[in-house]
């Protein structure tokens, strides 16, 4: 008889030999054998030995997994169980047939762990009874503390056990201080909150997580675990996934959240390992490294037996995670074409980051990488398990960040409800970082005399005066010329800015703010913050608190200073898909040109990665030209300086706008002539909003002449919806805007409020809308003449938002389409949308398709609709709709005009349900099909039906 079939003969019996004596001293010398021979691994090992597990538990996953692994191992087992059991207890077992031999493996050029492992059940042996010997001369000899060796002597371990937590030590020695090191580094918020140690825990507020693709699996919102989880896996063979969000939108904080609470052993408790990387820093390594070195030198440097550590690394790639911060600020953009496969191997940093990520380099290690999404392209996309799309604060995490940060209810509540005052400012806090800024200025927020802010610009000037005043208070009289009183600091840190926009660098040594000026004095402003980091390598470096900071000091640079070249601005303003194809289209210097400073040439040759940080620092450039500002910076500069740089901005935007509209083809015969935006767009339109000059976008909007705006993908949140009800409003025709698969939700709705009379239909397909922001979109339109279609597919809508449909029904008797699929409507909510049916004369198209109406719902509609003569095109799929339902809509085919599709698959429809619905198209000879995939009917059926009524689709 083969030892696999043995085994399983012998299940029982060998279990009880295993597990009868309470002991789990037999199983774990068989384990210890298995181990050394290397029929099991580390990982089968501790899969095996969970802490807590009962006896007999342990046991029966042995036997199953040695089942699975042949013949082979199973021979091996039944060897081991024969040696290890005492004379006798095994009298009842068969071991014939087993010839596996065990042997002790001697390795001449092994490591002192590799040792540890193949003479691990002689190690055993020889340490019973001298346990406590052992670890007093590891004492002696410096390498445990007495905490070690309680922790070694716990009276639950084993004597195999006890020699498991000696072979291991160095690693858990290693695993301690990552951990350590990642929870001090991790403990405060230091994304944006360099000026005060404020901890994580009091702070952190969960941003909205998204799978960038659709998966049905997915119930309810995204945890933070769920981002390395196998949930939404597109790709099974690659190891990396990608968090990507806009500046602000919280990554860096996200990813110190995960440190944190692994470091904490809270969550992802399956990596042993976690190694953590900032692409900025990355960025100012220039050695050649190796991954060992990589791991080591830019994360955490084990105290010993590093090569073992390592190997350990090496062989369980399963139990490490590596996270790396920023990929958009890397010099380099992503390439695949140096392949890398040893990791002993030295190159670039950047051609070791690549070849992680693609998996050429530590394949099975999981990888975790954050990015703005204009950094992204096709070529690394392809190389992801997936994508998590963070889309920063909903509304309810604005309320609790901000009650969070101050401990006060009631300054919280007056800056909540200035908040709702002004749903510009509410929308621009769906950014964590704008939020917090709001948040550190509520005094200047509560106090605006003259409005509070509504652009980006503004809010990044409050806090620049918040810093300035709290630094210095005002000497002078006049709120206008605070500016003035810190110039200096505002021109140092903007040059410093300025260079590395231009270089992609954001860590700064000594001598690169020596040469810019900035001193000790400017240092303490709070914008400048010195890096943390584990390794010493950048601990005399400093950063801007947020990259959107650096950003918005060198647009104050390019405005306020003469020292640069008269190109700079028009350059800024290029978009990456405007740009020629020639060298100098895509390239250029920009050379400072006082004499009194250190020169660096600043190469503005945007690749993907730069491209959001010049669109970003090109945004505040129009903020701060905008009328609003310029008697702010006029006290600072000559007023010719400022003139002349506001007509090129303006230039620039409406050449940007130009060169958009004459991308937009010739529509095909009998089609609407439409334009799908490209990258850039949506940027030029938020540039235009920050000048708050309405005669730029009213000369923009009078050179559009489309019929339908597509902006799907576009990652349009509330304050891009702001900004392009701002700019469309002036447009001159009606068009359809279609916002579908972004993140607009409630307070974007709200915002897009402005520009809905200019709009005939809209589409928001997949935004995060509830019933609130419907009831404001319906009261809004029913004003509006041109408003006549809504699509709102796949959002968080229930039969509350029915009544508001019910009155647009009633009210507006020239609306043509209301499309609401995959959302929460029960037959309540079908009810509620009947009423409304029933006196309207002019509705051609109604989209239920993946709610929850069932028969009763369909009962609803057919009796409101069964007389109607303007219905086209009717979708109840996947409704739970059955016969009686069935049955009903029959008489809406049989007495309509008009309708031509009734969409029912995906229901419980019976063959009872489908001859009532034959009838009725024996009386409609314009009727063109009734869809009925999917329901209670047999192969038989469908075949007999289709034979008899051909526009039935099955």
């Amino acid at each position: 008889m083969f030892a696999q079939e043995l085994v399983m003969k012998q299940r029982a019996e060998i279990l009880h030999a295993l597990c009868s004596s309470g002991s789990a001293e037999h199983l774990e010398r068989v384990l210890d054998i298995l181990l050394a021979q290397g029929d099991l691994t580390w990982e089968d090992y501790q899969n095996i030995q969970v802490p807590g597990r009962a006896l007999y538990a342990s046991a029966r996953q042995l036997l199953d997994l040695i089942y699975i692994k042949g013949v082979g191992t199973c021979g091996l087992f039944l060897a081991a169980l024969k040696q290890v059991l005492p004379e006798g207890q095994g009298s009842g077992l068969s071991f014939s047939g087993c010839c596996s031999k065990i042997k002790e493996k001697e390795e001449s050029r092994c490591t002192s762990t590799q040792t540890l492992l193949t003479r691990r059940p002689s190690l055993v042996n020889k340490l019973q009874g001298c346990i406590d010997g052992t670890l007093e001369a590891l004492v002696v000899s410096g390498h445990f503390t007495s905490g070690d060796c309680d922790e070694v002597q716990l009276p639950i371990h084993t004597p195999s056990q006890q020699v498991l937590e000696i072979s291991f030590f160095f690693l858990l020695k290693y695993q301690k201080k990552l951990s350590s090191s990642l929870s001090a580094q991790s403990c405060f918020l230091s994304t944006y909150g360099g000026t005060s140690n404020m901890p994580l825990d009091d702070i952190y507020t969960e941003g909205q997580l998204e799978l960038a693709h659709d998966c049905p699996d997915i119930n309810g919102p995204l945890v933070l675990e769920d981002i390395v989880s196998t949930v939404g896996t597109v790709n099974k063979d690659a190891d990396t996934v990608l968090v990507s969000g806009q500046a602000g939108s919280g990554k860096s904080t996200l990813l110190q959240r995960l440190h944190l609470l692994w470091a904490r052993r809270a969550v992802l408790q399956d990596f042993l390992l976690l190694f953590s990387f900032s692409c900025r820093r990355l960025n100012s390594e220039q050695r050649e490294l190796s991954v060992q070195e990589l791991l080591f030198q830019h994360s955490c440097w084990p105290d010993r037996e590093q090569e073992e550590i390592f190997q350990f690394i090496l062989d369980h790639p399963h139990l490490i995670l590596f996270t790396f911060d920023g990929l958009d600020e890397l010099k380099q953009s992503f390439s695949d074409e140096h392949r890398l496969c040893c990791p002993t191997q030295r190159a670039p940093v950047h051609v070791l980051l690549f070849n992680l990520i693609q998996g050429s380099l530590m394949k099975g290690v999981r990888k975790v990488v954050t990015s703005r999404p204009e950094a992204v392209g096709p070529l690394l996309k392809k190389h992801l398990c997936k994508e998590v799309l963070l889309k920063g604060f909903s509304p309810t995490g604005i309320d609790c960040f901000v009650r969070k940060h101050h401990t006060d209810p009631t300054v919280a509540a007056k800056i909540l409800g200035s908040l709702q005052a002004n749903t510009a400012l509410l929308g621009l806090c769906h950014s964590p970082v704008l939020c917090w800024i709001v948040s550190q200025c509520h005094m200047e927020l509560l106090g605006c005399g003259e409005g509070s802010p509504q652009t980006i610009t503004d809010v990044y000037l409050m806090i620049l005066q918040h810093f300035s005043q709290h630094q210095r208070p005002l000497q002078r009289n006049g709120a206008q010329i605070w500016l003035q009183e810190h110039i200096e600091t505002v021109l140092h840190l903007g040059q410093l800015a300025f260079q590395g926009i231009g270089t992609t660098c954001y860590l700064f040594s000594r001598a690169d703010l020596e040469a810019c000026g900035v001193s000790e004095n400017d240092i303490s402003m709070g914008f400048l913050i010195q890096s943390k980091d584990m390794s010493s390598t950048h601990s005399n470096h400093y950063e801007f608190l947020h990259v959107t900071m650096q950003c918005f000091f060198a647009a104050f640079y390019v405005i306020l200073t003469s020292n640069i070249d008269r190109s700079t601005i028009p350059k800024l303003f290029e978009t990456q898909d405007m740009k020629g194809t020639d060298q100098s289209s895509t390239c250029f210097g920009v050379c400072l040109t006082s004499t009194n400073l250190q020169v660096k040439t600043v190469d503005w040759g945007a690749t993907a990665a730069e491209t959001p940080n010049l669109q970003l620092t090109a945004t505040f450039v129009s903020g701060l030209l905008s009328q609003r500002h310029r008697s702010l910076l006029l006290h600072c500069c000559p007023s010719l300086l400022i003139e002349r740089k506001v007509r090129q901005v303006v230039k620039c935007l409406s050449k940007g706008m130009q060169k958009h509209f004459k991308s937009i083809p010739q529509p095909v015969e009998g089609e609407k002539k439409s334009m799908h935006a490209m990258p850039g767009f949506v940027w030029l339109i938020k540039c235009i909003y920050e000048m708050q000059e309405s005669r730029i976008a009213k000369d923009a909007m009078s050179k559009l002449e489309v019929d339908h705006l597509k902006l799907t993908y576009c990652n349009i949140g509330p304050v891009e919806c702001t900004a392009l009800s701002y700019v469309l409003q002036h447009l001159r025709n009606p068009i359809g805007l279609q916002l579908d698969n972004n993140f607009v939700g409630d307070v974007g709705v709200e915002q897009l409020l402005p520009c809905l009379h200019i709009c005939n239909s809209i589409y928001l397909r997949n935004n995060n809308i509830t019933d609130e922001g419907i009831s404001k979109l319906i009261a809004k339109g029913i004003q509006c003449e041109n408003f006549q279609k809504v699509a709102l597919f796949n959002n968080k809508l229930t039969d509350a938002c029915t009544q508001h449909f019910a009155h647009l029904l009633k009210t507006k008797q020239d609306f043509l389409s209301i499309r609401l699929g995959n959302n929460h409507i029960t037959a309540e909510g079908a009810k509620q949308l009947a009423e409304g049916l029933k006196f309207n004369h002019s509705l051609q198209y109604l989209g239920l398709w993946g709610n929850k109406i069932g028969d009763e719902g369909a009962r609803a509609l057919a009796s409101a609709l069964e007389n109607s003569q303007t219905l086209v095109w009717l979708s109840l799929v996947g409704n739970g709709v059955g016969s009686t339902g069935a049955c009903a809509l029959a008489n809406i085919i049989k007495n309509s005009t008009s309708l031509e599709g009734l969409w029912l698959t995906e229901n419980c429809i019976t063959r009872a349900g489908v001859e009532h619905l034959i009838q009725a198209l024996q009386h409609n000879t314009h009727m063109k099909s009734v869809w009925l995939r999917n329901n209670d009917l047999s192969l038989e059926e469908v075949e007999e039906m289709t034979q008899r009524e051909s526009r039935l689709i099955f």
